[in-house]
């Protein structure tokens, strides 16, 4: 038993080690990649905005997690020193709310920029959307500094409630259980991603239904292969962002009832999926926009020839 937990432990450090640097490479370099540009122009546009911050955001969330898992593996006993439990609760909690809210707000900005309806709210919203942006990127980072807030608070209550109970000092028992203490941010987690989950999956459904539209009117009056071709990338890049973020909204709601769970085989996909869906959705992104897509491939060429 022994050596399975210190095989599945190294396994799972491996692992998530190489998703990580992948996950944080792709981020920065789409955060480098927009703060060059911001650098000669002086401005962003909206779709920069979001992603500027989705990109600092999944960075930031990767980081964490990983530091998370490290030291759960190697020094368990520090999530029993106050206030490091406290911190590491906040601070997965803003980062992965951030993460969450800032892919949807993205999806929405999609959604209200490229589809074509003609109802008079869905108009106003369009002709109004670089005006909203700002304050949706305002409302998510609010929303994740209050989940933040509430994590430390709860945290914070329960593990003072363990230390009075079992030992006056710094350092009490592992095998202490909390689950009961921490169910107000599960239930408040859960609300938060399915909320988002359900603003993506609408937004989504909205574009590919219009996109779709759009792309039969064209077959109808025997438009260029080449607008053709655009559509079709343009949905099939859609479904991809709604499959991976519905892998990652099943993810996400697995970690939350297995958090207070020792299921390792569980716990392990559940990491799999959350460092590595993060990577794939950059990648789409990146290869979605050209001036992403054209920094990366002019770098990697520069690497190429470099190692060559």
């Amino acid at each position: 038993d022994r050596f399975n937990a210190t095989s599945y432990n190294a396994v799972t450090l491996v692992i998530s080690t190489l998703q990580t640097i992948a996950g944080m490479w792709i981020n920065a370099f789409i955060v480098c990649v927009l703060c060059i540009g911001w650098l000669k122009r002086k401005s962003f546009n909206s779709n920069e905005k979001i992603l500027l911050h989705l990109g600092c955001s999944r960075f930031w969330d990767i980081f964490i997690s990983c530091l998370y898992s490290s030291f759960s593996i190697t020094y368990p006993w520090c999530f029993y020193v106050h206030p490091i439990p406290e911190l590491f609760a906040a601070i997965q909690n803003f980062s992965n709310t951030s993460n969450v809210w800032v892919s949807a707000s993205l999806c929405v900005f999609y959604c209200i920029k490229i589809a074509n309806f003609r109802h008079t709210f869905f108009i106003y919203l369009k002709v109004k959307i670089d005006k909203i942006v700002p304050w949706l990127l305002l409302g998510s980072g609010l929303l994740s500094l209050v989940m933040a807030i509430l994590a430390y608070n709860i945290t914070g209550n329960a593990v003072l409630k363990k230390r009075n109970s079992t030992t006056t000092g710094s350092l009490w028992k592992l095998n202490v259980r909390m689950d009961e203490h921490f169910f107000a941010v599960l239930f408040l987690s859960g609300f938060m991603i399915t909320t988002a989950f359900l603003a993506v999956v609408f937004s989504a459904l909205l574009l590919l239904f219009s996109l779709w539209r759009h792309k039969r009117n064209m077959q109808t009056n025997s438009v260029k292969d080449l607008s053709m071709d655009a559509h079709i990338k343009a949905i099939k890049s859609i479904l991809s962002f709604l499959f991976l973020y519905t892998i990652n909204f099943t993810g996400l709601i697995l970690s939350l009832i297995y958090a207070t769970r020792n299921d390792n085989l569980v716990i392990f996909l559940i990491l799999l999926f959350h460092y590595a869906l993060p990577v794939f959705h950059s990648l789409i992104l990146i290869f979605s926009n050209p001036k992403l897509e054209k920094a990366l491939r002019r770098t990697l060429s520069c690497v190429k020839c470099k190692v060559c």
